[in-house]
């Protein structure tokens, strides 16, 4: 595993390195503990931010969600691809989907400020397990790829069984998204193995040519 992307973690007990990943960075004072931990031996990183998206009406009434999105940029060292890697938390069931798509647009511009044209990984907790067909298309629609995982992530209660947790990518070939074994969280984790795609554009960073690199993600 090369990068580990968490939500809903105690941001202020994380370690600064654990299983040889290195912290980049997390939200603070935000109760969705977004964070994200890269292989220092295969990554440099080159710049991480996080970023405040629409609230949605829980969040303003109940306990506030500052900010559901953290991106960090990385210099591939295997292959001098350049990598910007998000981890994303959606607003929850309560609010509209089409909440959920606003803020998911607004993750992926956010990312594209980090750098244009660079192969971009975007993992997390979408709440959208319904009408994920239609997400899809709209994804495609911006240029984006959206990857469910071979299994459910969330499967707990009558009602919200589904995926929850995938992944969105542009500029990168997802060779599989596959759901692991449940851990402590009520969200099943999530593994994904991508390559950068033939012909990605670095934003002038790198050779520009296609590599078997495989920056991984678990959500």
């Amino acid at each position: 595993m090369d990068l580990l992307c968490l939500q809903e973690c105690d941001a202020s007990d994380l370690p600064d390195v654990v299983g040889g990943l290195q912290l980049a960075t997390a939200t603070k004072e935000n109760r969705l503990g977004l964070a994200l931990y890269y292989r220092r031996s295969r990554f440099d990183m080159v710049r991480a931010d996080a970023f405040s998206l629409k609230k949605s009406l829980h969040d303003r009434v109940l306990t506030p969600a500052h900010e559901r999105l953290i991106g960090v940029k990385l210099l591939d060292l295997e292959t001098d691809h350049t990598l910007v890697a998000g981890s994303f938390h959606a607003a929850p069931l309560t609010a509209s989907n089409s909440l959920r798509r606003h803020q998911i647009n607004a993750a992926h511009i956010e990312l594209l400020g980090m750098g244009k044209s660079i192969a971009t990984l975007m993992v997390g907790d979408f709440n959208y397990p319904f009408f994920t067909r239609n997400l899809t298309a709209r994804m495609n629609e911006s240029g984006y790829d959206l990857s469910l995982s071979d299994k459910r992530t969330y499967t707990r209660g009558m009602f919200f069984r589904g995926h929850f947790d995938f992944a969105t990518s542009r500029g990168l070939d997802i060779q599989k998204v596959e759901t692991l074994p449940r851990g402590a969280s009520d969200h099943l984790p999530i593994l994904v193995l991508a390559d950068y795609r033939n012909g990605n554009d670095d934003d002038g960073e790198g050779d520009g040519k296609g590599h078997d690199a495989a920056p991984k993600s678990v959500g």
